[in-house]
């Protein structure tokens, strides 16, 4: 059986925009159908995020939201990358910590919200928490993962070959793991973008998530409420789409760059 035909560069855009035109179609007529005067047509969203952009505070929001993401998840691989390497390498280790891990790993984020408040107050370092504990556990486990799927012909390589432990984990292991890690690493930043649209409801006073329940609270601007959560979808297809493409870069290229 021949493998099916990859699409033309030209259907990669073409289905998308069709699919989106008949989307926006089926939503315009149920609104019509339904009688609703509650839930906002395409032509009452699209002129609610004119009024944003118009109002100065859209791409605050936006850049509010991104940048608790970027310093949750970023600690996030700061440190759950060396500590699941180091569980990864070290199995014993590993048995130690992982009922206390497997404990923690369940409870969403979300139910973390009155200690992040406690611990932190209302504000920016109770939302990062969160974040940062959306994406930690994702990040350990993936790390955990690539680690102990690397087959042990490479381990023994290395050692024939006179590496010390630190060089065969940095030149062999990492490398072999890294495109297990990549995905784990993309996993949790969708949690993480996720993370901070339910933080940022309770916790803070900008951001997106704020956006739609201030606008909620302030005359049930529903026009504005959906216009957000379409920008918090689309700015999440973007970031998923920008790791892909870091993923199939540096996955191979990076990786046997330093195997080499």
């Amino acid at each position: 059986m021949s493998a099916l035909a990859e699409p033309k560069k030209w259907e990669r855009y073409f289905w998308p925009l069709v699919a989106t035109a008949l989307f926006l179609a089926v939503w315009r007529y149920s609104v019509l159908w339904s009688h609703t005067r509650i839930f906002p047509s395409p032509y009452e969203v699209e002129r609610g995020m004119v009024e944003l952009i118009h109002q100065h505070v859209l791409w605050g929001d936006i850049i509010d939201s991104l940048r608790r993401v970027a310093i949750g998840f970023g600690a996030a691989v700061l440190l759950g990358v060396p500590i699941g390497l180091t569980l990864g390498w070290y199995p014993a280790a590993d048995q130690v910590v992982n009922p206390a891990m497997q404990i923690l790993r369940p409870i969403s984020p979300i139910a973390w919200i009155p200690v992040a408040i406690i611990l932190f107050g209302v504000g920016d370092d109770a939302a990062i928490f969160l974040i940062f504990l959306g994406a930690y556990f994702p990040i350990v486990v993936a790390c955990i993962n690539g680690v102990s799927n690397v087959p042990s012909m490479y381990r023994r390589a290395g050692r024939n070959f006179g590496l010390t432990p630190a060089q065969l984990l940095r030149k062999v292991i990492f490398p072999a793991a890294l495109p297990q890690i990549l995905i784990g690493l993309r996993i949790a930043l969708g949690i993480a973008w996720l993370v901070v649209v339910a933080a940022e409801m309770i916790a803070v006073d900008s951001g997106l998530g704020y956006l739609i329940i201030d606008s909620r609270n302030s005359g049930k601007r529903y026009d504005l409420v959906v216009a957000a959560m379409l920008l918090i979808g689309i700015i999440g297809l973007i970031l998923d789409l920008a790791f892909r493409r870091l993923e199939r870069i540096k996955s191979v290229r990076w990786g046997f760059r330093n195997a080499s």
